[in-house]
């Protein structure tokens, strides 16, 4: 008989990027009493990984746990980024219920969309947090009606439509249930949760059943299945079968050696769980997202929908530049396929392909962020390697067509940079779908179907374009027809002429051409990008030029000699900025950008062939 679980609520908080959710969690963690008085706490406590700090972004999905008047509150902080959607799809199959966070001055964004659908799919009721109502230009009855306007296009029943709205500064520390009147505390979002989200029920005397729906992993324990326990008790040295709605007939019989639940932020060693408990479980090392634990009396797979699948790919390969070797740790096509393979322990939206080339390996992803978060990690850890333009991963339809991965595209722009915008993606076959000015007339919003291959390239001149003032979202449309050939790059790259050190001298002549890439004293080798020049042919240029010494002239006579300052590139700016015939070389200490084929005659015999 099916039971409810009065002293347990599961809530995931989804949101766009930047609207806030893990300074919520934050708040919630700190009012439940999780930490001592004294305690010193970090900003942004679940965002433990280093360039989710960095960057201000939650990549991937963390559980939490509070108490508020002994009901027990798991929590689960998601991403917010188009690129790692994949986590939010998987893990609202744990909870609920949803606390959807919106900013009270941007309103309903693109992810909103994105992650909300999903969980009115699933029939979870929302709490709707309107957070940062304290800006200055926050406008929270406007954003009310922008919300609720999003629930009915997304067809929301009755019931969704009639959801709490709580408005907070998660950042202050403060929810009410009025707009007009600041709260104290964050009560008012506790009590809601409490009366809004339903208790997780299930049968507590059936056969176990738990669906793993996030794996974490850890260097002693291996793989750790995260997931919540539908029906029936899990206790450790249970003897259970695996097996996966997609492939029911595929099973496998295993023992529970370690069982946890979480409390605050650690892990609780548990000796057995029942209904609506979110419980981590290591031991098994073959356990995977979308996998079913079930008494072996009694098996029967929970449905689990397919993780999405990669849009755009890249090229893994051992770096074979002259200056291999001199700055990595790990370098080898071992190393590299190693941690590849690694990778994919945890995430799930990640492929690794093997290539006719010992040395290269095809990894698709969600997007250019999906992948430049995977480089930066491995760069990190001292690997060595060079990578390929990304390219989008195209499709067939029944008819032989082919078929592209599309996207939307959101950009609230100032008025007079909307001109632009339009024409630089109408070069990138973009379609623009709608355009409407928001925030008092000062703002321009436009929609835009656009090609995914596209928008590769593009956000460091949607930057230069609006000066810093654009915000450019963007989110998975499904596959369209083919729309024909885009011009990545209209600049040609100014390349090293010979092997050597870079010297004032070669610079000063060669700055006259474009924008460089580097400074006086740099080691250079032919074939490397050293600048980007303004025509859209390359040239090469000689850097390592020396002044010709004569008994009139000193040495120091080229102290006089001034150098624009070189254009020093982030990760994501040399993604962009590579064409397809070249490589991105990436060391723990350095970027260089260099053509696929060094050798000046070889290249232009290529080049020739085309």
């Amino acid at each position: 008989m099916r039971q409810k679980r009065e002293n347990i609520r599961n809530v995931a908080i989804i949101a766009h990027v930047d609207h806030g959710k893990t300074t919520l969690v934050d708040e919630l963690l700190k009012q439940s009493g999780v930490f001592r008085a004294n305690q010193e706490v970090a900003e942004r406590i679940m965002d433990s990984n280093d360039i989710e700090r960095e960057r201000g972004i939650t990549i991937l999905s963390k559980n939490t746990a509070v108490t508020y008047k002994d009901t027990k509150i798991n929590i689960i902080d998601t991403p917010g980024h188009a690129d790692f959607g994949g986590e939010v799809e998987r893990v609202l199959k744990m909870v609920n219920g949803v606390i959807l966070v919106v900013d009270a001055f941007e309103g309903a964004m693109p992810q909103t969309k994105f992650v909300l659908r999903k969980a009115l799919e699933l029939k979870l009721p929302v709490i709707v947090c309107i957070n940062k109502i304290d800006r200055p230009e926050a406008r929270p009855s406007e954003v009310i009606d922008e919300v609720l306007e999003l629930f009915l296009e997304l067809d929301a029943d009755d019931s969704q439509l009639d959801c709490p709205f709580v408005f907070a500064s998660a950042k202050s520390g403060i929810a009410s249930l009025e707009a007009e009147q600041p709260g104290t505390d964050m009560t008012p979002l506790f009590e809601t949760i409490l009366s809004y989200i339903p208790a997780p029920e299930g049968d507590p005397d059936a056969g176990t059943q738990v669906l793993i729906s996030t794996i974490d992993y850890n260097e002693y324990v291996g793989r750790i299945g995260v997931g919540k326990v539908d029906n029936g008790m899990i206790r450790v040295n249970q003897e259970v079968v695996i097996v996966n709605h997609h492939e029911p007939d595929k099973q496998s019989k295993v023992k529970v050696s370690k069982l946890y639940e979480f409390d605050g932020l650690n892990k609780v060693e548990v000796r057995e769980a029942g209904i609506g408990s979110i419980v981590a479980i290591s031991g098994i090392a073959d356990i995977h997202i979308g996998d079913t634990l079930c008494s072996p009396e009694e098996v029967s797979p929970i449905p689990f929908q397919k993780i999405s699948e990669p849009t755009i790919a890249m090229h893994f390969m051992v770096n074979d530049s002259p200056l291999a070797g001199l700055e990595g740790k790990f370098v080898t096509s071992r190393h590299i396929r190693d941690r590849l393979f690694r990778e994919l322990n945890t995430d799930v939206s990640l492929r690794v392909e093997e290539t006719d080339s010992m040395d290269a390996f095809k990894v698709s992803g969600r997007g250019e962020l999906h992948l430049s978060v995977l480089i930066e990690n491995m760069r990190r850890e001292g690997f060595e390697f060079a990578v390929s333009k990304a390219e989008v991963l195209f499709k067939s339809d029944e008819d032989g067509h082919r078929l592209e991965p599309m996207e939307l595209a959101y950009i609230d722009v100032p008025n007079e940079y909307a001109g632009a915008v339009i024409e630089k993606l109408g070069q990138r076959k973009g379609e623009l779908r709608n355009m409407g000015s928001i925030t008092g007339g000062v703002y321009t919003r436009l929609e835009f179907s656009i090609p995914s291959r596209g928008l590769i390239g593009y956000r460091g001149e949607f930057m230069t374009d609006t000066k810093g003032n654009g915000i450019l979202n963007t989110v998975f449309d499904g596959y369209g027809p083919y729309k024909g050939d885009i011009a990545y790059r209209k600049q040609g790259s100014l390349i090293a002429f010979e092997a050597g050190e870079s010297i004032t001298y070669g610079l000063y002549n060669a700055q006259e051409r474009g924008i460089l890439f580097i400074g006086p004293g740099e080691k250079v080798y032919s074939g490397m990008v050293v600048g980007q020049t303004g025509k859209n042919e390359d040239i090469e240029i000689n850097v390592c030029k020396k002044k010709q010494l004569t008994n009139t002239r000193s040495s120091s006579a080229d102290e006089a000699l001034r150098l624009t300052p070189p254009k020093i590139m982030s990760l994501e700016q040399a993604l962009d900025f590579i064409d397809t015939d070249e490589l991105l070389e990436i060391t723990p200490s350095t970027l260089r950008i260099r053509k696929k084929i060094l050798d000046p005659t070889l290249r232009k015999r290529a080049n020739n062939k085309k």
